[in-house]
């Protein structure tokens, strides 16, 4: 299967680290998506076509915790994949222990996100 099946979700309430990231993955041959919020992306009713999502930890109303626990309560295999700008010594074993597939600090290490989600996604 090529990357271009692979549909990425990218969700961000900032438009810079939207348009950098979409950009990032469709340079690599995936299909990205971005969505401004958590809530946006579960009502866009797209989960089902989804390979994997990048999503920011804080945003205004749901987190990104707050989808990855949802998810995971749904019973949800998607890959998740945390990113955030104000990272704590702990955080990274705290969303991985959550469940996230991966976490990274802004700005994003591109090649590094590409090559996980190379990994964790059947594509």
């Amino acid at each position: 299967m090529s990357t271009q099946a692979c549909t990425i979700a990218v969700i961000d309430d900032d438009p810079r680290v939207l348009e950098s990231l979409v950009n990032l993955l469709s340079s690599f041959g995936y299909r990205a998506e971005s969505y401004n919020s958590a809530e946006q992306f579960l009502e866009s009713g797209t989960l089902s076509r989804i390979c994997c999502i990048v999503t920011d930890v804080e945003m205004r109303q749901m987190s990104g915790l707050g989808l990855l626990q949802f998810l995971k309560n749904q019973n949800c295999a998607v890959p998740v994949i945390i990113i955030t700008g104000k990272p704590s010594a702990q955080s990274e074993a705290f969303y991985l222990d959550s469940g996230a597939v991966g976490f990274f600090r802004k700005p994003v290490d591109g090649d590094a996100l590409v090559k996980l989600i190379g990994s964790v996604c059947d594509c």
